[in-house]
């Protein structure tokens, strides 16, 4: 695969690449686009010690000032990095397709690339951008054969998002949260970023991958990415909520609801399929070096499908380590959200005292959870600083707090203003002082 046209796209600041994207036009019409992903079994022994260190993390951590890796940097950032200008050892699937991203075949298979060219995230959606600038109908003449083939993929892409969702598929995306940290630590800017069409170009393209893999693997113990039914009573409240407020309910809190609502995604043999995606089939193949699922993934289809050889481990050991290894993605995850937590405290430090415009973002028994607007940092306004003096109910169905003797209401989304009163970074905690509800 090395003469074949292939890049990576990822985060302007990652370091470690661990899937690649090639391209290349049939005579025939048809398109061959291959998904590589990095071959770290082949550098990752069963039962050596760094296979043994990397199961029991199970996952890389990624905090706001520093990344705990799953495997040792010499791997990550070196030896299994798809990095441009380099053979590098892939686990491949092949897909021949047609432009309307119809799958015609696909092949699972070893090989060796060498990518190319290093896209971030900005510079492909820059391309996609400055496509669409150009008029309808218009021929466009792109020089370069890695934006040409940016350009015919997200086509493909959009077509199999559109798919998915058409089928009920969740699109629940939220922006992720960043910090410019000053030279001591300290946060001194936050943006977001929110997915783009070069994110969803390259989520497609792992999706479809994930899901050829669980489906070629059949019958035999394997492990899947599954996702059960939601609540169904808190589907139900939250179909009521957005009845009630109508227009006046806000996006990122029925996302909020949307989430909440949602049973947790977990690894298991036991095949439920993958409520969130609409999926039948589906697993986790296209990240080994950050996740070790993905690695046992790899020896599976090694096993099953590259050698033939039909001998793995027995399921109650498999299923033993779906449930440690979804344990630990668990725990990663709330290591994420307190960091980020803990840097929200550390910036709010610096505004202590100000008036800041927000909206409602939790109701508790206890109080109400506010989220600035400029800088969605969220803090809590306690339950006797809200109406002092009146007893507060909580109406956990139709999420709001009300004042028993006054009737004042605070409802989920609502718009208030509070004053920064404390914000402890050790405890990962801000509070407020409610200053004005509207």
């Amino acid at each position: 695969m090395r003469e074949v046209l292939t890049f990576t796209i990822d985060p302007a600041d990652a370091k470690d690449f661990d899937d690649a994207l090639s391209f290349a036009e049939q005579e025939d019409g048809t398109l061959q686009v291959g998904v590589h992903i990095a071959d770290v079994t082949h550098y990752v022994k069963p039962g050596s010690q760094v296979d043994n260190e990397a199961y029991e993390r199970g996952t890389s951590t990624y905090l706001v000032d520093r990344v705990l890796p799953m495997l040792p940097e010499e791997l990550c950032n070196d030896l299994c990095s798809l990095r441009p200008h380099e053979d590098k050892l892939c686990m491949s699937v092949i897909f021949s397709m047609k432009p309307d991203a119809t799958v015609l075949k696909h092949k699972l298979c070893r090989t060796v690339i060498r990518s190319d060219a290093r896209l971030n995230y900005d510079q492909a959606q820059s391309i996609i951008v400055e496509s669409q600038k150009v008029p309808a109908g218009t021929p466009i003449n792109v020089e370069s054969p890695v934006a040409h083939a940016i350009l015919l993929l997200n086509e493909m892409a959009l077509r199999m998002r559109a798919a998915r969702l058409a089928k009920g598929a969740l699109a629940v995306e939220q922006d992720e949260m960043r910090f410019i940290l000053d030279e001591t630590g300290h946060p001194r800017e936050i943006y977001f970023e929110h997915p783009n069409e070069a994110h969803h170009l390259i989520e497609e393209f792992m999706l479809l991958a994930n899901r050829t893999v669980a489906e070629a693997v059949g019958s035999r113990p394997f492990v899947y990415r599954v996702h059960d039914k939601p609540n169904e009573e808190k589907l139900a409240d939250l179909a009521d909520f957005k009845h009630r407020m109508g227009d006046k309910a806000l996006p990122s809190v029925v996302e909020m609801l949307t989430i909440r609502a949602m049973s947790k995604a977990v690894y298991s043999t036991k095949n439920i399929g993958h409520y969130g995606l609409r999926f039948d089939y589906y697993t986790h193949f296209t990240s080994p070096i950050r996740r070790y699922p993905d690695m046992i993934v790899h020896r599976l289809v090694s096993k099953y499908i590259l050698t033939g050889k039909g001998d793995t481990w027995p399921q109650e050991v498999l299923e033993n380590m779906c449930v440690h290894l979804s344990d630990m993605e668990q725990l990663a995850q709330q290591a994420e959200r307190d960091s980020i937590k803990h840097f929200q405290a550390l910036w709010m430090q610096d505004h202590m005292g100000e008036e800041l415009d927000g909206h409602i973002s939790g109701v508790t028994e206890f109080g109400l959870f506010v989220q600035l607007d400029e800088s969605r940092c969220e803090g809590l306004v306690h339950v006797a600083k809200i109406c002092p003096g009146d007893y507060m109910m909580l109406d956990e169905k139709n999420y709001r707090l009300i004042a028993a003797e006054s009737g004042t209401t605070f409802t989920l989304g609502d718009a208030v203003r509070v004053k920064v009163v404390r914000a402890d970074a050790e405890k990962n905690q801000i509070d407020f002082e409610l200053v004005e509800s509207r």
